[in-house]
């Protein structure tokens, strides 16, 4: 009990804050107009505290907004929504309201038809009931829920209230089901169009991306060439057809570009083999690009091994621009690690140590295996190793992680060197190979379960972080660099590490996604169904694994193909690997 005013003239007692209750006035004189007067003013100042009206209409706030049972926040997005029934939103407001004077220009969900939006009394005098029709709405979609100020429903809303209902994936297979098998040959031959119907027409070299004009790729030409030789395997094209398509990118390599002690740059122009600079500075050699090219001619210098004149010939062009590569040039004047960049312009302005754990350790192998410029093993311990501190040893996600960042870091990590490096039995004195990749990507995959920043999608279909396009620009994605980005290069590529996982995925990126993803040149690099974004473009450097680390899974062709190199086993054996 609440008393308002209290004398010996005059008591008035309270017992509603919303509504003040006259319980009793005792007047000292009958007939005391001032004191009545002063009454009534002070009963109306208090009715008009209480109830705050506003030009006669009582205000109210939203106190809540549940969406299919679940709360939603002023400017929030719910979670993703099943179509299979309506969406039911139940508000929740300060006050009683009235659905006899609704006003439905201010209750709204853009992008659906107000037929198809039914406004009602909820379950109790202060709640609304909306039901939203689920045939109005599409899979994967965004709609606005917008509630605006003002007076509606008996009472003034003080302020209006926004949220994002979000639409889940239509769970509809998009294709006919097929055997896994026939799966696997589909995404092989339908991702090798990338190089071979998109391959530029007068170098035969990889494009950077299906967007990039005359930009060709070293690294990626050199996962074109294993794709070539993965499709002239599998007969989707001749062998005679991949032999004289590598060797037009041989010959161009030989005679149309620029070397730099033996190292090609990063990207070159596929019409006139100009240098085209991948930066300002970087507009010179680049060694790691040219290591990741060199991988695949030599497996390509194995494959074709015939006495054809014409495999010959590819054979030995291969050989000269391979013995043409001055590894021991990059180390910077003798120093024990290995460069990657040098430019006849700028020199060593770059200053990037290949220094490990990433992708690069192919590099290293390549440089000890050249015949005419080798390094030897202390560039690789005190250069790549750090002298063992690329060690890792933590364990994430009950795997314990030999190498390289916390939980791993991108998946490519484990593809770029090992599309021809067999990592089974791979071992020297810092890991055994096929147990870091292995873990790292059972990190990487049971991060994305976990999925700890509550990303749309996420999950044991829907896998994969490493370096891809994404919604905000190229990245390198990861579990310690997480923006809902999922590439599926980074599951497939693993398909010799996690193949029920592996698989797994694919099925939910071509059978599920497929109508969003697939594409004449295989998968779209990348997607992020949070931000209901997918990649326009194709992009070399993750189709090539795709490719090879699939055929790696099914017959090991690759591997087997480069690690019967003498001069690969040589190389790996002065560095201290058994195999």
């Amino acid at each position: 009990m609440k008393e308002l005013f209290s004398s010996s003239f005059l008591s008035v007692t309270t017992y509603d804050n919303k509504s003040p209750i006259l319980t009793r006035c005792k007047m000292a004189k009958s007939g005391n107009r001032i004191f009545f007067v002063m009454l009534l003013a002070l009963l109306s100042a208090c009715k008009k505290a209480d109830t705050h009206e506003q030009g006669g209409v009582r205000s109210a706030s939203i106190l809540s907004l549940l969406v299919n049972g679940a709360p939603v926040v002023n400017g929030g997005h719910t979670a993703d929504l099943s179509l299979d029934t309506p969406v039911a939103v139940d508000i929740t407001f300060s006050e009683p309201i009235d659905t006899a004077l609704l006003d439905r220009t201010k209750i709204f969900v853009i992008g659906v038809s107000a037929t198809s939006v039914e406004i009602s009394q909820g379950a109790g005098a202060d709640h609304l009931a909306l039901t939203i029709d689920n045939k109005a709405l599409g899979f994967l979609s965004s709609y606005q829920l917008t509630l605006t100020s003002g007076n509606n429903l008996g009472v003034n809303l003080e302020d209006g209230f926004k949220c994002t209902l979000q639409t889940g994936i239509d769970p509809a297979p998009k294709f006919p089901t097929i055997s896994d098998d026939s799966l696997l040959t589909l995404v092989e031959s339908q991702t090798f169009k990338y190089f071979w119907d998109f391959g530029h027409p007068v170098s035969g070299m990889a494009r950077e991306r299906t967007s990039s004009g005359d930009i060709v790729t070293t690294g990626g030409t050199g996962f074109g060439v294993m794709a070539t030789i993965v499709a002239a395997q599998r007969g989707f094209i001749t062998r005679e057809q991949a032999a004289g398509r590598i060797q037009t990118i041989v010959s161009f390599l030989g005679t149309q570009c620029t070397r730099y002690h033996g190292a090609f740059s990063h990207w070159i122009n596929g019409r006139t083999g100009a240098t085209q600079p991948f930066s300002t500075y970087d507009d010179g050699g680049d060694l790691v690009e040219t290591a990741l090219l060199m991988q695949g001619l030599l497996a390509a210098r194995q494959y074709f091994n015939s006495s054809d004149p014409a495999e010959a010939t590819l054979r030995s062009d291969i050989t000269a621009l391979w013995e043409g590569v001055e590894w021991d040039w990059y180390r910077q004047g003798g120093q024990n690690v290995l460069y990657w960049h040098w430019s006849s312009d700028y020199g060593w302005k770059m200053n990037m140590k290949i220094a490990g754990w990433n992708e690069a350790m192919a590099i290293y192998v390549l440089a000890a295996s050249s015949p005419t410029h080798p390094i030897p093993k202390a560039v690789y311990d005190q250069g790549w190793a750090q002298n063992g501190n690329m060690r890792n040893g933590k364990t994430f996600y009950n795997y314990v992680l030999p190498l390289g960042p916390d939980y791993g870091g991108p998946l490519f990590f484990s593809h770029y060197s090992f599309l021809g490096l067999d990592p089974h039995n791979l071992q020297d004195q810092y890991a055994d190979y096929w147990q870091q990749n292995l873990n790292h990507t059972l990190i990487n995959y049971n991060y994305c379960v976990a999925n700890p920043k509550g990303f749309s999608g996420y999950g044991p279909d829907c896998w994969g972080l490493t370096a891809s396009d994404g919604n905000n620009g190229y990245s390198a994605f990861s579990p310690t660099n997480d923006q809902g980005v999922i590439a599926p290069t980074a599951a497939l590529s693993a398909m010799p590490y996690t193949p029920e996982e592996s698989m797994r995925a694919l099925h939910f990126f071509y059978y599920t996604l497929g109508d969003k993803l697939w594409t004449q040149y295989g998968f779209r690099d990348a997607f992020n169904l949070t931000a209901r974004w997918f990649g326009p473009d194709c992009i070399a450097i993750n189709q090539g694994p795709i490719i090879v680390m699939i055929e790696n899974y099914r017959t090991g062709l690759l591997w087997n193909l480069l690690m019967q190199d003498t001069e690969i086993q040589a190389g790996l054996t002065a560095l201290g690997f058994t195999y």
